[in-house]
């Protein structure tokens, strides 16, 4: 008898089902709970990752993973339409919307809370603010939650402009023709690739860029986000198993391990995500029924975590983590349904009617 090999399953479409949305609220809750304890008392190290890594945390892991996951869903998005307007206006009105909301309220609402209102009012700057707004940056307003660790009033946002900036570069690549010319897409991709990792293996160094690569986090952001969109495009070729999910595992602990966490995620991990996204367990099919409240999460959960410690500063770590955790979901509830979802209305304009036929006038 002859025997036959079954096929390993490939990557589903992208309009399959997934767990993109329940990847993502988890990974904008870890942001939470590495904030907490920072904003307690400074200490990064009591907070569990950053204790078995010796330094690298659940919030850069969780910001690493939100950036990978934008390389294929963005991607995916161009493809859909491979136009610079319609790109812009989808991109737009995803990010925008529901930052200027945040931005807006931690300006006008969260600061005066941590600060003398009538003295706050009148020490906003008002070109100052425009200013980091129009960038899609930290809000800048008066002093806030003084004599405090890391006393900003939401630095949760830094990386917003990063992510916009990586929409930027895939219009780019995409208006030179080279998304369409995967061995091109590639070679580039790639280069960005190598340099984060001789970045990340210290090789850059003398050049003044560490391995975490904070004086030049673009280049950290865009590593990840063009490994996202390397698996967008070659997602039809690509094959996952549960024992190639284990060798992912196993490459990130290892890697983790020798002190090379960030590398070994975008190695190993990258992986991981996306095996997790299409081929999760079926229990994670409730989850998909839900909204997509991730964005808000992640934009309310340093305020909400700031305003819950200025006013009950004797809370402990885990208390306040979960108390902030439900703070934000309701709040990026509110958002999505208020502002976010609303605006993804607006991401295809409505056609006009069409002309009544002549021969019927």
């Amino acid at each position: 008898m002859q025997h036959t090999t079954m096929p390993a399953p490939a990557l589903p479409e992208p309009h399959q089902a997934n767990n993109f949305n329940l990847i993502r609220l988890a990974l904008a809750l870890l942001v939470i709970v590495s904030h907490t304890p920072e904003m307690m008392d400074g200490n990064r190290s009591r907070e569990l990752l950053s204790l078995l890594t010796g330094g690298f945390s659940f919030g850069e892991f969780a910001v690493d993973g939100f950036f990978l996951l934008s390389g294929f869903l963005i991607l995916q998005s161009w493809d859909s339409q491979p136009s610079a307007v319609p790109y812009l206006r989808k991109r737009l009105l995803r990010i925008v919307p529901g930052y200027l909301l945040a931005a807006l309220l931690c300006a006008f609402a969260v600061g005066p809370l941590a600060a003398e209102p009538a003295g706050y009012f009148a020490a906003i700057w008002p070109r100052g603010l425009g200013w980091s707004l129009l960038t899609l940056d930290i809000p800048a307003t008066p002093a806030v939650f003084a004599g405090t660790h890391y006393a900003s009033v939401n630095g949760a946002m830094w990386t917003i402009r990063y992510e916009f900036l990586c929409y930027l570069v895939l219009l780019a690549l995409g208006l030179a023709g080279l998304l369409r010319r995967r061995a091109l897409m590639a070679a580039v991709l790639a280069a960005v690739l190598l340099l984060y990792a001789a970045a990340a293996c210290g090789a850059l160094h003398p050049l003044g860029l560490d391995a975490d690569c904070r004086q030049f986090p673009m280049l950290r952001f865009l590593a990840f986000f063009g490994a996202g969109m390397l698996y967008c495009r070659w997602r039809a070729q690509l094959r996952f198993q549960p024992p190639w999910a284990a060798l992912a595992a196993a490459v990130l602990a290892l890697g983790t391990w020798l002190g090379f966490a960030e590398l070994s995620l975008l190695v190993g991990g990258s992986y991981l995500f996306f095996y997790l996204a299409f081929h999760g367990p079926s229990w994670l099919a409730f989850w998909r029924r839900l909204p997509d409240i991730s964005y808000g999460v992640y934009l309310y959960g340093w305020p909400a975590g700031k305003l819950l410690l200025w006013y009950a500063p004797g809370l402990g770590q885990f208390a306040a983590t979960v108390l902030t955790m439900a703070l934000a979901c309701v709040c990026g509830l509110v958002s999505w349904h208020l502002v976010e979802k609303p605006a993804l209305r607006l991401k295809t304009p409505r056609r006009p009617l069409p002309a009544p036929d002549a021969s019927f006038a």
